[in-house]
């Protein structure tokens, strides 16, 4: 008489013959140089939390219910309700967790461990059951409930983006720069064929006596600076009382591919210098660089320190590298074998001449580094359930893409992020003199953001030892973006403070004191310091010399790539 076993026990010969087979799978991934005892661990384990998730999914099972399902693409009730679907949301994220171990556990160096976590992360949030209409009961429900017409829309939201050549993650219908984002009111008063120089008009009776210049980066449109009138930076130091320039990059086409770093360093930052300095009449001035822009205003002044010239009273790094020796996830994408391929394609002496690197290109890359938030987020929302992504200033920005001439884009790639020698005093030459970020005698304020992962702020912390001057280092909540664009008035997140420096970023760190609200106050306090006396603000934009092109925001930043 056979032995009759609870409906709630486990099935001993399925789970045998089950941990055979993941034994199997595990031994195939030996080729990865994976420890032995790290295999063995996370095989025991594996097969420990598979059988609960086998059992609990049994009917009448005596472990109760499954563990919720926390993971925001699973949170909808339809993935609680029908046992299916939670069955394979729990099986993904067990291997999706097993795997991310897996790659974490991988002996080799750094780099080849941070590809290998990278590569396995994006086939892992590609894998998710919730990015495939057969696999996903949210959209399978809404496609019954709306009788197939949510299939229809999210066919036609595809067909829609492919004639654009982009996935929508905003609805791009309810903006236009100059109309709902850009609006802070002001006038083109110089431009060359890389920059137009916007100056914006004064907002008090009067004003700092020293102009402020804001250095954006390249490789975005300035207008992150200014989204909306509650959110802007610009805005808010036109408050302030700062007589405000700002470059506003142009988007490069095939007549400037061949433009380089020395261009770049040239005829931006150092032109406008010399234009508002000419316009206001102030023989120094206050300066502010954001993300690349803070690299290149960096190495602008560097140059004008090398021919003895110092017109910056003030510079203002903001999310900036100066030292590349941790650039956090962009690592993966470079080293020398890739550099030299985009040499070889895009450079100045590539046989085809040079070339561009496409906004698209870039775009992609940004968005690919954290997935789930900006790509699968929105095949899910716009194409399985066709719902028009709502409108978002800053996603409407973060896909107003920008092209980037080679050779600047090949020189940067190598000297910074391959080879990291802009931190080494005379290693470089630039528009023809050597380079010494040290010889910059401006004080620094320098801010970062606690989770940026293009700009870590251990890296952003590591320009204090690069800069010789007096130097504030500040560090926001949040991330790359969202860290930056922290207005007072909202009184959101937090800021840490620490006026001593030390050498190394966790010291600082403890050391520090956590202030709530925004860090725009503390850098306004600092900047007010090297304002000057307070003047009469001028009346008109520009001077006899530099006259009005067109109202702001100009033509250079409706540029599509």
């Amino acid at each position: 008489m056979s032995k009759r076993r609870s409906p709630n026990a486990p099935d001993g010969e399925a789970a045998q013959a089950f941990g055979n087979a993941v034994g199997q799978a595990f031994k195939s991934l030996s080729g990865l140089n994976v420890p032995a005892q790290a295999l063995q661990r996370l095989q025991s384990e594996y097969v420990t939390q598979a059988a609960a998730i086998w059992n609990q999914s049994l009917p009448g099972a005596a472990g109760g219910a499954a563990p919720a399902l926390t993971d925001k693409r699973f949170a909808a009730d339809p993935w609680a309700t029908h046992p299916a679907a939670a069955l394979s949301a729990q099986w993904y994220l067990l291997n999706a967790r097993t795997l991310m171990q897996l790659a974490d556990s991988v002996e080799g160096d750094a780099k080849t461990r941070a590809r290998i976590r990278f590569a396995v992360q994006q086939w892992v949030d590609a894998a998710s059951p919730a990015n495939y209409l057969a696999l996903n009961p949210e959209a399978l429900q809404k496609a019954i409930d709306t009788r197939g017409q949510s299939i229809a829309q999210g066919l036609q939201h595809l067909w829609q983006d492919v004639a654009k050549g982009h996935m929508s993650q905003t609805d791009e219908s309810v903006f236009e720069v100059g109309r709902n984002v850009a609006t802070s009111e002001g006038a083109v008063v110089f431009e060359n064929e890389l920059l137009q120089l916007i100056e914006y008009k004064p907002l008090t009776a009067k004003v700092h006596e020293r102009p402020m210049l804001f250095v954006p980066p390249c490789i975005n449109k300035y207008y992150i600076l200014d989204l909306q009138p509650e959110n802007s930076v610009i805005r808010y130091t036109v408050e302030q009382g700062h007589r405000v320039f700002v470059v506003s990059w142009r988007n490069p086409d095939e007549s400037l591919a061949g433009k380089t770093w020395d261009d770049y360093i040239d005829l931006g930052p150092i032109r406008a210098i010399d234009v508002v300095r000419e316009i206001t009449g102030a023989r120094q001035i206050n300066t502010l660089g954001f993300c690349v822009g803070g690299t290149i205003l960096a190495t602008a002044l560097a140059v004008l320190a090398a021919r003895g010239e110092h017109p910056a009273a003030s510079m203002t790094l903001l999310t900036t590298l100066l030292d590349f020796t941790d650039t956090g996830i962009l690592d993966v994408f470079v080293d020398e074998a890739s550099v030299q391929l985009r040499e070889a394609t895009l450079g100045e002496h590539a046989p085809k001449g040079p070339g561009l690197l496409r906004g698209k290109e870039l775009a992609t890359t940004f968005s690919f580094l954290r997935p789930n938030d900006l790509v699968w987020n929105y095949v899910v929302g716009n194409y399985l359930k066709g719902e028009a992504p709502p409108p978002f200033d800053l996603l409407y920005w973060n896909g107003d893409s920008t092209n980037l001439p080679g050779p600047m884009y090949c020189w940067y790639l190598r000297h910074t992020y391959l080879q990291n020698e802009l931190k080494e005093p005379g290693r470089l030459t630039v528009c023809g003199e050597k380079l010494d970020l040290g010889a910059i005698q401006a004080p620094a304020f320098i801010y970062a953001s606690r989770e940026d992962h293009i700009v870590p702020w251990p890296a952003a912390y590591a320009s204090t030892r690069i800069l010789s001057g007096p130097r504030t280092f500040v560090l926001g909540a949040s991330g790359h973006i969202a860290g930056v664009i922290n207005p007072e008035s909202k009184n959101k997140r937090s800021h840490w403070v620490n006026a001593k420096l030390p050498a190394d970023h966790e010291q600082w760190f403890a050391g520090a004191t956590e202030v709530p609200g925004s860090w725009w106050p503390v850098w306004s306090k600092w900047l007010a310091t090297f304002g000057g006396r307070q003047v009469a603000a001028p009346r008109s934009y520009g001077s006899t010399r530099h006259r009005v092109i067109e109202p702001a925001p100009g033509r250079y930043v409706r540029q599509k790539a």
